[in-house]
């Protein structure tokens, strides 16, 4: 099929732009169509080759035929025409057959009774898929006839063309309504989608995804087949941390352990007692502390990965268990022991507002994804929102069991997820009122929610994290163990490259990170001298970790050789307390 075809040099023969198909012979009528019919039987067998059952590679199971036409395909997709047909010539094998070189050159140039007839040649088996194929063909006929205003033969097309096909009634009555508010029919209200006729390459497109691959090779089906090769390459390294653009068709993937932040490269201790609780922004340019001293603080990352003090936030009367950054990090959420919660401005460190029940301490809080709500979980079973200026809107009764507990909306502000027994969680829909439950057999101590809201990290009494997934059926994932937790609350959290990772404190001193597809146990990190209470993976800079620990310290962690070691004293950086309320 290389070199000149019907007197055209190869860079003039047609490629399909939509699809990366061959080129096609140009300029057929349809009177050289149907003198071609003697033909029809030797057209329509399979693409005949030299040795088409030869196979390839190291253990022989790559038709040589396949994968030329593959090769080709992806030759004319790339642009290179005159390579894909001496490609075809060269190796005898082209990569569509005289008749669906044929069909495609015809549903190109609009002959669509010629495109019908030629479907009939291609080898088609199967009867659905032959009037699927019709219809898609038929379809565009009937657009184009009521582009060109011919009204009463598009209409003749609907009834003695389309109709007897008897597939997709209701895609038949939508082109029945269509010819009425058509506006060579009439002025008046064009139902989206149902008049704009596809370009003739969707045509070819469609067509493609809907014909067996034998006789029309798949679009882009070799830039598909390798990227699935990376994909497996790369679900299979539990160390994967790096953007994709590293990986290379080169070699077979393969990620190191200094893919994981496993260095302490600066210690931060801006607090006087235990640090319970830490989270970072969503930006990833601050983290917010939280500590048994009866303070939070605010840190802000700098260009060159180092921390700083930015805030010291005083006001509470007791520890201070939990932070939640707002969805534009404006702003932040403290929660103080059985006390109240407290909503601060990030850039001065004022409080702005504070939110309690009279006679009832709070033991959760949570944002609204549009920032504009405030969500808080009572001592006496219930959960409350406000408006920012602190008047109440709605309150659930009897959600809550626990003295310690956690609080999650959902990023599309349908659900609340909270503890609604030792052993439960409730997945409590607002709208519809639904309820759906994550049961376990053992005490959750903690839980938290991934980016994406699809799933739920449960830490349990019996030293295992349970991975649960939330999306349509609750059903439980995967488990991690390894860590110790015997007296406190220990918590963990999604972090890395698309959250690949589960990290965890641990009352052991050391951090412990598993592979999340796998569960297995990828590192252990030490280096604090009491519970690590807290994990939180930065969700920009993949290599940053930071963890809370009974110590008073806030490790940083990042790749080893990254950066030396670095210390911030309590007295580097420290803010005067901020108060307002």
């Amino acid at each position: 099929m290389g070199g000149e075809e019907n007197g055209q040099p190869p860079s003039k023969r047609l490629r399909l732009s939509c699809s990366g198909s061959s080129s096609l012979s140009s300029g057929l009528t349809a009177e050289e169509t149907v003198a071609a019919g003697s033909l029809r039987d030797l057209m329509a067998r399979p693409i005949q080759c030299q040795g088409e059952e030869e196979v390839i590679g190291s253990r022989g199971v790559i038709k040589k035929l396949e994968f030329v036409r593959l090769i080709a395909s992806a030759l004319y997709a790339l642009g290179y025409e005159r390579s894909g047909a001496c490609l075809e010539e060269e190796s005898g094998i082209p990569l569509h057959s005289t008749s669906v070189n044929l069909l495609m050159q015809h549903v190109l140039n609009g002959n669509w009774n010629e495109s019908v007839l030629m479907l009939q040649n291609i080898g088609l088996d199967d009867l659905i898929i032959l009037k699927s194929a019709k219809f898609l063909i038929l379809e565009q006929k009937f657009f184009e006839l009521l582009d060109d205003g011919k009204t009463m033969e598009a209409l003749n097309t609907l009834r003695t063309e389309i109709s007897p096909l008897q597939i997709k009634t209701s895609r038949v009555h939508e082109l029945s309504s269509s010819i009425l508010y058509h506006p060579q029919s009439q002025k008046g209200f064009v139902p989206k989608d149902s008049l704009k006729a596809k370009m003739r390459s969707e045509v070819l497109d469609e067509l493609q995804k809907l014909l067996p691959p034998a006789i029309m090779v798949p679009a882009r089906r070799l830039e598909s087949l390798v990227e699935q090769a990376l994909n497996l390459q790369r679900g299979a390294c539990i160390f994967h941390n790096s953007s994709d653009s590293e990986m290379s068709l080169y070699a077979d993937h393969h990620c190191g352990r200094d893919n994981i932040p496993s260095r302490t490269l600066q210690i931060l201790e801006g607090h006087k007692d235990e640090v319970w609780f830490l989270q970072f922004s969503h930006n990833g340019r601050y983290l917010a502390s939280a500590s048994n001293d009866r303070s939070a603080i605010i840190w802000e990352v700098g260009v060159s990965g180092e921390l700083s003090l930015k805030h010291r936030l005083c006001g509470h009367q007791r520890a201070v268990s939990q932070v939640a950054w707002s969805t534009d990090d404006q702003q932040l959420l403290t929660c103080g022991m059985e006390e109240n919660v407290r909503r601060w401005d990030v850039l001065s460190g004022e409080c702005f507002q504070v939110y309690e029940k009279a006679g009832i301490s709070v033991i959760s809080c949570a944002w609204s994804p549009d920032g504009e709500s405030v969500f808080a979980g009572f001592s006496d079973k219930s959960i409350g929102m406000w408006d920012l200026n602190g008047k109440q809107l709605e309150c659930w009764k009897g959600q809550h069991t626990q003295k310690i507990s956690d609080l999650e909306i959902t990023r599309d502000g349908k659900q609340i997820i909270s503890m609604c027994r030792e052993t439960s969680i409730l997945l409590l829909d607002r709208e519809s009122k639904t309820e759906k439950l994550i049961e376990e057999d053992q005490v959750i101590t903690s839980f938290s929610l991934s980016n994406d809201g699809k799933f739920l990290l449960v830490n349990l009494l019996d030293q295992e994290i349970h991975l649960w997934t939330i999306d349509g059926d609750v059903k439980l994932v995967t488990k991690y163990e390894g860590h110790k937790r015997s007296r406190f609350v220990v918590r963990s959290c999604f972090g890395g490259l698309e959250q690949s990772f589960i990290a965890s404190g641990s009352e052991d001193s050391q951090v412990y990170i598993w592979h999340r597809s796998s569960g297995k146990l990828v590192d252990i990190l030490p280096g604090h001298s009491g519970a690590v209470n807290c994990v939180s993976w930065n969700p920009v800079n993949h290599h940053m970790l930071a963890t809370a620990s009974d110590d008073r310290t806030i490790r940083i962690w990042g790749l080893n050789g990254a950066n030396i070691r670095r210390k911030v004293s309590q007295s580097n950086g420290v803010h005067q307390c901020n108060g307002k309320l």
